[in-house]
């Protein structure tokens, strides 16, 4: 044994200690905690990159429903536009005849529903 070996350990009650032995086992603890960590960093960001994606993934999808609600928007002015012109012009009976059509449907429906 040399120096060294017997400043590291000292007889406490007929048992070797080593008090470095104690420092060695929290080293230990800590490069166990340290890697536990390095595991759940690199969870986060998996977990910060998939986030991102879907980020990305559901601005696309609110963008493109904008751009169909604009077009759908477009397409029910011009049908209205043509309606009103419709219904300005000169047909007296236009009201009248979608009104007695929608009574015959009406009708009809309530006869189907009835017998069924």
């Amino acid at each position: 044994m040399n120096n060294r070996d017997r400043m590291r350990r000292s007889h406490v009650g007929g048992q070797a200690y080593e008090p470095l032995a104690q420092g060695d086992a929290m080293e230990q603890l800590n490069e166990e905690m340290a890697t536990q960590l390095k595991n759940k960093i690199g969870e986060l960001k998996s977990l910060s990159i998939d986030i991102g994606q879907e980020v990305k993934y559901q601005d696309r999808l609110l963008r493109d429903m904008d751009q169909d609600f604009e077009r759908t928007g477009g397409f029910l002015q011009n049908t209205m536009g043509r309606v009103m012109r419709l219904a300005g012009g000169s047909h007296n009976y236009f009201m009248l005849y979608i009104f007695l059509f929608s009574l015959f449907v009406f009708f009809v429906l309530y006869i189907v529903i009835k017998f069924r």
